[in-house]
């Protein structure tokens, strides 16, 4: 068990943060490669992309070679594409970014096959919670250390810096199948990425879903297109707030890069909050009332930053909160409504292929309305309707699953 959460946590340190110091010295990078503001929000959106267009490459890459070895090949490849995007003009800047979303998209999907296969079921809600915690960990150091490094030896290297901590990891990847300390077989591997309930068999499953009434059908397919709806608004809001905030806060707060990079990392560190928080908070009243809280608290961000600006750690901190919580919310309603865990999966892949999709775009439509307007307000009414889109898809969603 140690072994398995220590490379689990190692692996969450690179799942994130390579996305997210690019935004820290955002303004360098434009000046430096020539970037309009629409490429450089690219610079957050291409890997978002990736996560929706490569997981199917991904679950090949565990069924073929296991999840530990596609967690090797993660590793390799974001260490890769860290280097690459450190080295050349814009084009190489994005064929690197484009390395980094397809490596950490297999990521993505190789850790909760390992949690699944290794971890007790009793230790699965920690471990998750800790893999979750480690990625916003990780984002709030890249934020905090990316300006002062760039200010030290330039935005280049201050970028490619952070590829230490992912040959660290893929170190230990690569020592940990040199002694031998995992061995499944592919065959296993696939089998990982059955159902996670092992009380259901094939069986048990074909006979819950021909059992459900057409009502029954009906509302579970309502609430995932609800909850479709809201995770495109809470994957706008979040990848657009994380690729534009520093500069925001740099250019109407007259902050030094550092400073903005610090504020933004509250966003992200303040996650651990929303994610805990939400659990905590459905178990003493309603899942419906910790999701009305956590949706007041979104729309508060983009509103805080237009009405009172000055406020702008009050506001990130709020707006942190909602974003951890806002992700806990949506995946807690999934199981309320599904039969079987074929009905999750199905699920979890329709709400989360929307919810990037709309993430990719998010960040360089905020940095076109940001060109041609020359102000912030319209980018954070663009989080505004997305934290809507949040607040009112979760909301119906988790209403609905009340109804018997």
């Amino acid at each position: 068990m140690p072994w398995v959460i220590a490379g689990i946590v190692v692996v969450a340190l690179s799942l994130r943060a390579p996305i997210i110091a690019p935004t820290a010295v955002i303004g360098d990078i434009q000046a430096g490669t020539g970037l309009s503001a629409v490429g450089a929000g690219l610079l957050t959106g291409l890997p978002v992309l990736l996560f929706a267009l490569a997981t199917p490459l991904a679950t090949r890459s565990i069924r073929r070679f296991g999840p530990e070895t596609t967690i090797i090949l993660c590793l390799a490849g974001v260490l890769a594409g860290t280097v690459i995007r450190s080295t050349g003009p814009s084009s190489v800047v994005l064929a690197g970014t484009v390395l980094i979303g397809a490596a950490m998209t297999l990521g993505n999907i190789a850790v909760p096959v390992l949690i699944r296969r290794d971890v007790p079921w009793n230790k699965i809600p920690a471990v998750t919670g800790a893999y979750s915690a480690t990625m916003n960990v990780g984002s709030m150091a890249t934020l905090l250390g990316t300006a002062p490094l760039a200010g030290l030896v330039g935005w280049r290297w201050a970028i490619a810096a952070w590829g230490v901590v992912t040959a660290a990891g893929l170190a230990y990847w690569l020592l940990r199948q040199r002694c031998g300390r995992f061995a499944p077989t592919p065959r296993e591997s696939a089998a990982a990425l059955a159902p996670v309930d092992p009380a259901l068999s094939e069986g048990s499953e074909a006979t819950a879903a021909s059992s459900r009434t057409p009502a029954e059908l009906t509302r579970f397919r309502r609430v995932v297109g609800l909850l479709v709806f809201a995770f495109c608004g809470q994957s706008a809001a979040y990848y657009a707030t994380t690729a534009w905030l520093p500069l925001l806060l740099s250019d109407t707060r007259g902050l030094a890069q550092a400073s903005s990079g610090a504020t933004a990392s509250l966003f992200q560190i303040a996650a651990v909050i929303g994610a805990f928080g939400v659990p905590l908070l459905a178990a003493r009243t309603k899942l419906w009332i910790a999701t009305a809280v956590i949706a007041l608290f979104w729309v508060t961000l983009p509103i805080g930053l237009i009405v009172a600006p000055e406020a702008f750690v009050l506001w990130a901190i709020i707006g942190g909160i909602a974003q951890g919580g806002g992700f806990t919310a949506i995946f807690s309603i999934i199981p309320r409504v599904a039969h079987n865990n074929a009905d999750t999966a199905s699920a979890s892949a329709r709400i989360q292929a929307g919810g990037y999709l709309a993430a990719t775009c998010a960040p360089p439509l905020a940095g076109w309305l940001n060109s041609i307007t020359g102000a912030w307000n319209a980018p954070l009414l663009l989080i505004l309707a997305a934290t809507l889109s949040f607040s009112i898809g979760s909301l119906l969603a988790v209403r609905l699953t009340d109804r018997r």
